[in-house]
């Protein structure tokens, strides 16, 4: 970790279902750590309702490949099926490292292995785990709004991610929001103290 990097990078993963978005933005509502949520950019065009720099950085296809071939992305990927890019831009990442913030990046397991290749950052990470494949299947029918294509899909794609979640330095069983976000906290907080004791 570099002498002017006094944030950390946080890294949260988890499948589709296991209440990652729910658990992130009560962590950033509940812990009193400067804590942000890292913006991604996209090229996809901005729907009803989302700011350029709030929701996404939306730039355009030439710009993205131009970026990506640079190095500029932490980690980036096309989503099938749309033909949309989206990724974490490196400088985004730094910049707010350096102004002393707790960056969180909530990404899939995909990203979260390729934002370790790079070996920058010192990133703490954090796996979601819904409590289980039958949990979590139980989860997305409960929400009555797949279809069981798209939960077939899902839970295929969750249990491939499943077998990554020992790469994590934390596995966070989310069976109460309240409760992960409690342990989250304490974790990021026990992780601070660390920091401060091995500079002393």
């Amino acid at each position: 970790m570099g002498a002017e990097q006094s944030g950390r990078l946080i890294i949260i993963s988890g499948p589709s279902g296991a209440g990652k978005s729910t658990v992130v933005r009560e962590l950033i509502s509940q812990c009193d750590l400067p804590l942000t949520l890292s913006v991604s950019a996209t090229t996809r065009a901005a729907r009803s309702g989302e700011v350029h720099g709030k929701d996404y950085f939306f730039i355009s296809q030439d710009e993205f490949s131009r970026r990506r071939e640079a190095g500029e992305f932490l980690e980036c990927k096309e989503v099938f099926g749309h033909g949309h890019w989206y990724g974490t831009l490196r400088e985004q990442v730094a910049s707010g490292l350096k102004q002393g913030q707790w960056v969180i990046l909530e990404i899939d397991v995909q990203g979260a292995m390729s934002v370790l290749e790079h070996q920058e950052f010192n990133p703490i990470t954090l796996f979601i785990d819904p409590g289980g494949m039958d949990e979590l299947e139980s989860r997305l029918r409960s929400r009555g709004s797949e279809t069981e294509e798209s939960i077939t899909t899902r839970l295929e794609t969750a249990c491939a991610e499943m077998r990554y979640m020992h790469r994590y330095q934390y596995q966070i069983i989310n069976g109460s929001v309240d409760v992960a976000v409690a342990e989250i906290c304490q974790i990021l907080k026990d992780q601070k103290e660390t920091q401060s004791c091995s500079k002393s």
